[in-house]
């Protein structure tokens, strides 16, 4: 069905042209006939985030995502928090209900959704996560959400690492180790899972990797990369010729793409069209 309904949505950060969710909500806005759907990259500089936000009401925008360095910040100049939001402490969409902002963190269902469709269950699994960064608090909310028995965070900053599990400590088993130590090589050996969820093989880096060995993992371990540019990380590529499964990052890019995008419009996108669009400027790359 066609709506000519004027409806203004955009991505905000700084920087923010190397975005893809323009293309991305375009192509599904046009899928489902909403014509006068606009999705407008918003560069931000961080001094002027209050003003931006302000702007959102009084341009009637629907709706924004949001990415970094906007992510944990956003959050103070909002009318409301989800609980994910809140625990994760970064927010990726905003939701205007005439004038009233809402902000979610649709990572975490995005993470869960793609182990949803590779048949991964993380309720009472060994998960071992790569990294302390912000992309790393979505994921370990997921797991605790879902109840994994022992979450194991390995990082280069260790110091860093222990801070992210003290803030998790309250909702599951999560430990902390230098991912160089002979106790992290340890833990890896009896993994389910092991997700990357550093920089390290993104492009343009795309021959970097985490330092871990994972002939170390039991056999049958998913490998799971959260990067999706490029779709097969050097770790997933690796992971792969050792006979691993393997998962990558785009999935979670377009389901987290998806909730958002139910959040705005109360539908669910034409994920073929979205994946397609993705695919095609990826392959660009």
């Amino acid at each position: 069905m066609v709506s000519s309904e004027i409806k203004n949505f955009g991505v905000m950060g700084y920087p923010v042209g190397h975005s893809l969710s323009p293309q991305m909500y375009k192509a599904a806005f046009e899928a489902a006939g909403f014509i006068n759907y606009n999705y407008i990259p918003l560069q931000v500089h961080a001094g002027k985030l209050f003003m931006a936000v302000e702007a959102i009401k009084g341009l009637d925008f629907r709706g924004v995502n949001v990415t970094i360095p906007h992510k944990t910040t956003i959050s103070k100049y909002l009318d409301a928090i989800d609980a994910d939001a809140l625990v994760i402490g970064a927010v990726n969409t905003v939701v205007n209900d005439g004038g009233m902002l809402t902000g979610y963190n649709t990572d975490v269902s995005g993470f869960l959704m793609a182990l949803a469709e590779a048949n991964f269950l993380p309720e009472g699994c060994n998960a071992v996560m790569l990294g302390a960064g912000g992309a790393a608090r979505a994921v370990l909310w997921g797991l605790c959400k879902k109840r994994a028995e022992c979450i194991t965070i390995g990082a280069r900053n260790p110091q860093k690492a222990q801070a992210l599990a003290n803030d998790f400590l309250q909702y599951g088993h999560v430990e902390s180790f230098d991912w160089n130590s002979d106790e992290f090589k340890e833990i890896i050996q009896t993994a389910d899972i092991l997700i990357n969820t550093t920089p390290l093989g993104m492009y343009p880096l795309v021959d970097d990797m985490p330092p871990v060995d994972l002939k170390l993992l039991p056999e049958g371990a998913l490998v799971y990369d959260i990067i999706y540019n490029p779709i097969e990380t050097k770790l997933l590529r690796t992971a792969r010729e050792l006979g691993y499964p393997t998962l990558d990052g785009l999935s979670m890019l377009l389901l987290q793409g998806q909730e958002a995008y139910r959040l705005y419009t109360g539908e669910l996108p034409d994920m073929e069209i979205m994946t397609k669009t993705l695919k095609k400027i990826l392959a660009q790359k």
